[in-house]
């Protein structure tokens, strides 16, 4: 059988509805990838920036970025899995919201971050999403440039973005916005109310200018393709909040933003999963995303946290690096329904290794 290219079959979304329906399966939606955490370095075009201390819009040439982008798609041509395999602007190297918030992008080693600002209340409270914005029109400029690229022949989604809470951290500082929430809570809940809707706005721009890709929606940094127009959520800098403070001023915005999309889902880290009852209260969030971190517990400690997430009734995404044992106890200790292991592979050979042990 010819492979299509980027191995982006269509008969592959069958495996993907049956996911989001959580659809009796004998095995998990299963893909591999060679993309790490940090694809700053995946890309050539970023090579200029690293005698320059903070990043500009001028700086960023979306066709220069093409010929990457295409060389990681066609990983899809070598392996065989499940993965719809797509693209999103500069995949994750660019914090692409903070800066269209005013936010100087600090260049580092592996990524690029916005810095905190410290603004006033008055400040804080008047930040508004501006369309002429140079990096709302950059975003806008390189999401255009892949969907020209793509022709069709892959899907092109928004790019991940900071959430509420990072937002606030951003505009205040990290540690101005944890006192803020004690020190003035109406401020604080009005701010991160505000940052929720302009979230949802630059999330439904963009999809304005995003073809669907065989009838769906897309989300680039996980392969996720969803038959509903789809939003990534996450809440990282809550990793300081109590869930009692969560509750009060975050799960309202989460709320909102999650039933303003069909097929909502939120981006964890083993550091958020002491407010994950409280997550699962928001049941608009139609599903659940958490890395396996580099740094973070083993599996065999997070799969108690899985098996919540399951017994809630949520389809579950989990990404990261495994061994062959923390496979085999993924596999044992999770039902295949409405489960995706999406895992990152060093090469060929330990994707051959896995497979098996995933059921392909």
């Amino acid at each position: 059988m010819p492979i299509l290219p980027f191995g982006n079959d269509p008969a592959k979304i069958e495996r993907y509805r049956a996911f989001w329906n959580r659809a009796g399966v004998k095995r998990p939606l299963v893909g591999f990838s060679f993309v790490g955490w940090f694809p700053v370095g995946e890309f050539a075009a970023c090579k200029s920036w690293e005698s320059a201390d903070c990043l500009t819009p001028e700086m960023v040439d979306p066709e220069a970025f093409l010929p990457d982008h295409l060389r990681m798609l066609r990983e899809g041509e070598a392996i065989d899995d499940d993965l719809i395999r797509g693209a999103c602007p500069a995949q994750v190297a660019i914090a692409w919201l903070p800066g269209m918030l005013g936010s100087k992008l600090r260049i580092l080693p592996q990524n690029i971050l916005g810095e905190d600002r410290h603004l006033s209340w008055e400040e804080a409270l008047a930040v508004r999403l501006d369309h002429g914005h140079p990096w709302f029109r950059k975003y806008v400029e390189f999401a255009d440039t892949l969907v020209r690229a793509a022709n069709g022949s892959f899907p092109v989604s928004h790019s991940p973005q900071s959430g509420p809470t990072d937002l606030h951290a951003g505009l205040r500082g990290h540690t101005e916005s944890v006192l803020d929430l004690v020190d003035e809570p109406a401020k604080s809940a009005e701010l991160l109310w505000r940052l929720g809707e302009i979230l949802r706005e630059a999330t439904g721009e963009i999809w304005k200018r995003l073809p669907l890709f065989h009838g769906g929606y897309f989300d680039a940094q996980y392969s996720l393709w969803a038959p509903g127009p789809i939003i990534r959520m996450q809440e990282d800098a809550t990793a300081v909040y109590s869930p009692a403070l969560y509750r009060r001023f975050v799960q309202p915005v989460d709320r909102m933003l999650a039933g303003s999309f069909a097929s909502s889902f939120i981006h964890l880290h083993s550091t958020s999963m002491f407010l994950l009852d409280a997550l699962l209260e928001v049941g608009e969030i139609q599903c659940f995303q958490v890395n396996n971190d580099v740094a973070g517990p083993p599996v065999k400690d997070m799969v108690r946290y899985f098996q919540r997430i399951q017994a809630a009734g949520k389809p579950l995404l989990i990404r990261g690096s495994f061994t062959g044992d923390e496979m085999r106890l993924l596999m044992d200790s999770l039902t295949p329904r409405g489960l995706f292991l999406n895992i990152m592979a060093a090469d060929m050979k330990e994707v051959e290794s896995l497979r098996p042990l995933a059921g392909l």
